[in-house]
């Protein structure tokens, strides 16, 4: 089995170990244009010095009604496109594979940031907000009520995906990613608990999944030789939801319209939802979701410990390891677990006289 440090190749691009760095969002973008800033490159600049070998971006926005507050960055601009280059170029010169996530709130749109604000909810259109959109007009818990897209905002949408992945190729990204996963729109669509459309974009499991897999089909098609994720979440943690074996199933559907890679998440498209937290509690589903779909996943969800990644990965429970919080406690948690691993070549060149202790 595969070491926690060895390199992974997917397509043409090969990522030089499986510690990889989770899209977190920042809600940092204070001019509330979706331009990254300076903040952005240090933020996500210090996971590349510290080791990881991908780090991707937080949601990035294909639409301005896309965003999850107004503080979100985005990718619908060459505006946007351009700020973001000097991101990607200096993520790749320290030696990482650069990602990009490219999302739509869908019905979690236009909310108050997570910080910096006292207030809580949607923002309303009188504050800089805008009409969220959902499967249906079912509001998400106490926010205000989507407007329903029909199969032409369905269609916008896709394009606008695409449109986005073809500024995150010119910004010289390596990776995109699209974000189906925690209660966002794709994962509305996928969800039978959100989704209770009665067109061809309703009801069965192909038909929820269409529009995600319109979404791979049209981004595939325009990245060339990039490597194409997809976040899932892989259960709604409520009865009746959106299951491990959904996923599965519209996973190595995905795979075959072109998806390279599968990381995998929980939860979000319901309210009021009682998660059971604890160290890995989803890893599990990534496993699921490897053995049965037959594709390569990453595991997510409050590993804090190296040697619990290293375990990950050499188990063959999943393919790389995703650090989230963990990694804005420690920017260099991939270069502590190298060092417990024996290996000493991520180490910049300006902090070699600083290593971590060889073994810990």
């Amino acid at each position: 089995m595969p070491e926690l440090f060895d390199p992974l190749t997917l397509r043409g691009l090969t990522v030089r170990n499986r510690l990889w760095i989770a899209p977190m969002c920042q809600y940092s973008v204070f001019a509330e244009d979706g331009v990254p800033t300076d903040w952005h490159l240090v933020h996500l600049g210090q996971f590349a010095t510290g080791g990881a070998g991908l780090v991707l971006t937080e949601a990035t926005a294909v639409t301005p009604d896309g965003r999850i507050s107004p503080r979100d960055t985005g990718i619908w601009t060459d505006e946007q496109a351009a700020a973001w280059s000097r991101i990607a170029a200096f993520l790749r010169s320290q030696g990482a594979a650069a990602g990009i996530q490219l999302g739509h709130a869908g019905r979690k749109g236009s909310t108050f940031p997570a910080w910096g604000s006292d207030d809580r909810g949607t923002v309303p259109m009188t504050a800089g907000g805008w009409q969220s959109v959902g499967p249906t007009d079912d509001p998400f818990g106490s926010l205000d009520a989507p407007a329903a897209l029909d199969e032409a905002g369905i269609t916008r949408v896709v394009t606008a995906f695409a449109d986005a992945a073809t500024r995150a190729v010119t910004a010289g990204f390596d990776v995109v990613e699209i974000h189906a996963a925690h209660g966002y729109l794709l994962h509305q669509f996928l969800s039978p608990l959100v989704n209770t459309r009665t067109d061809r974009y309703g009801g069965t499991l192909e038909n929820r999944a269409r529009f995600l897999l319109r979404v791979v089909e049209a981004v595939r098609a325009v990245l060339g030789d990039r490597v194409l994720l997809v976040r899932f979440s892989a259960t709604d943690w409520a009865e009746g939801g959106w299951n491990q074996a959904d996923t599965a199933s519209v996973a190595r559907w995905a795979a075959d319209a072109g998806a390279d890679f599968f990381d995998i998440s929980t939860g979000g498209a319901v309210a009021g939802v009682e998660i059971p937290l604890s160290p890995g509690y989803q890893v599990p589903f990534a496993t699921y979701v490897r053995e049965h779909a037959r594709v390569p996943v990453s595991a997510v969800g409050l590993i804090t410990d190296p040697a619990e990644a290293e375990d990950i990965v050499r188990s063959g429970r999943a393919d790389a390891v995703m650090i989230a919080r963990e990694a804005l406690r420690d920017p260099h948690f991939a270069l502590r677990a190298a060092s417990m691993s024996g290996v000493d070549d991520l180490v910049p060149g300006a902090y070699q006289r600083a290593p971590y202790p060889t073994g810990g």
